[in-house]
Order: C-alpha cells, then structure tokens, then sequence
C-alpha cells in the first residue's frame, strides 16, 4: 500500500495525503479516484500532456520513463527534470510514499 501526498501550485489548494493506495494504478488514476482535478484530454494514452505532474519523492516506485512518454513531457507547459505524466506513472508492487506537485490546472483552456 502506498501513501501518496499531493501538492498543488495552484492558489488556495491545501495538500492532501491519501493513504492505503494499491498498486497497479496510475497516479492520474489515484487522483482522479479522489476527486482531485488533472486534465487528461487523450484519455490517459500517452498521447498528450496535460496530466503532466512533478514528482518529488517516490520515483523509484513508478514505472520507468519511456522514449514516447518523454516526447510528450517536452511538449508539457514548464517542465523539469522531475517531469512525468501522471497516466504513465503506473505504482508498482511494494509500499513506500510518493509525492508529487499538480501544476496550476487553471493554465488550461476551458478553466
């Protein structure tokens, strides 16, 4: 089981913990389950960049960065070297904390 904090850049948005996470998921999954905001306008196939999330703690349980997910980071609005998509951040097998920060959602059209 995991642990997962969620920070926000977003103004007025208080870090929220969600415990007893499973395995198997993504983190857009994790959120969007907990009724925490991360647009994912391709359906969460890999094949655009608005779920982009930065991780700060718990890399090491997500699933490895690939070629295709990278490509699109570039695309992603301010990334860094933190940078992944939180539809290809798939938690594996294990148990630990992860935390990551929501870029500003409001940046998106339609906000």
């Amino acid at each position: 089981m995991y642990t997962i904090r969620i920070n926000f850049e977003e103004k007025g948005q208080e870090p929220v913990t969600l415990s007893g996470i499973t395995p198997d998921q993504s983190l857009l999954e994790v959120c969007l389950d907990n009724d925490i905001e991360l647009h994912h306008n391709c359906g969460a196939v890999c094949a655009c960049s608005t779920c982009h999330i930065y991780v700060d703690k718990g890399g090491d349980f997500l699933a490895e960065l690939s070629d295709r997910e990278e490509d699109f980071i570039d695309r992603a609005v301010n990334p860094r070297i933190n940078s992944r998509l939180g539809c290809q951040c798939i938690l594996q097998s294990g148990m630990g904390l992860v935390e990551i920060t929501l870029p500003d959602q409001t940046q998106f059209l339609g906000e």
